[in-house]
């Protein structure tokens, strides 16, 4: 009776469902509750003053969203060539921010117990912008911790 439906209420629990990104090579995992929209290039304007992982902004149907630039956020190398990247919108405390990366992968639901903590070996500034890893086929999917992610507070001005 009510039993069923709690046990059928909990079963999203035992999954988690990820929006993945390829960034520099990498496979990065956004919480699709916090994704708004996927975009394809975007024009994007400079923002003077702005922290270097700042990569400006984009108007996305009348609302400004800053653009951050994960190569540069992640400490990776820049994208060769001046090549555009896509974006993934997500949502943060009711503002928008646009998330470019290199292209944009599938919608994966993985089960909660195959998350693993951030390795010890995973560089300080990763295991501060993420919340831990799934390990799929030979690749690591990192996830990302969006509130982390976007708090520049320590960054240094462009």
């Amino acid at each position: 009776m009510t039993t069923s439906s709690t046990q059928g209420a909990s079963a999203p629990a035992e999954e988690r469902v990820y929006v993945t990104l390829m960034v520099a090579d990498q496979l990065f995992g956004v919480p699709i509750h916090s994704v708004q929209d996927v975009l394809g290039p975007q024009r994007i304007n400079r923002i003077p003053l702005a922290p270097v992982e700042v990569a400006g902004s984009l108007n996305l149907r009348g609302r400004i969203v800053t653009a951050i630039d994960l190569r540069r956020r992640m400490g990776l190398p820049e994208r060769a060539g001046g090549q555009s990247g896509m974006s993934v919108v997500v949502d943060h405390n009711g503002e928008l921010y646009s998330l470019i990366m290199d292209s944009a992968g599938e919608v994966m639901s993985l089960p909660a117990s195959a998350f693993e903590p951030n390795p010890a070996t995973l560089d300080p500034l990763w295991q501060d912008v993420t919340s831990g890893i799934y390990q799929l086929d030979g690749r690591l999917l990192v996830i990302l911790e969006i509130e982390r992610l976007l708090d520049l507070t320590h960054a240094k001005a462009a």
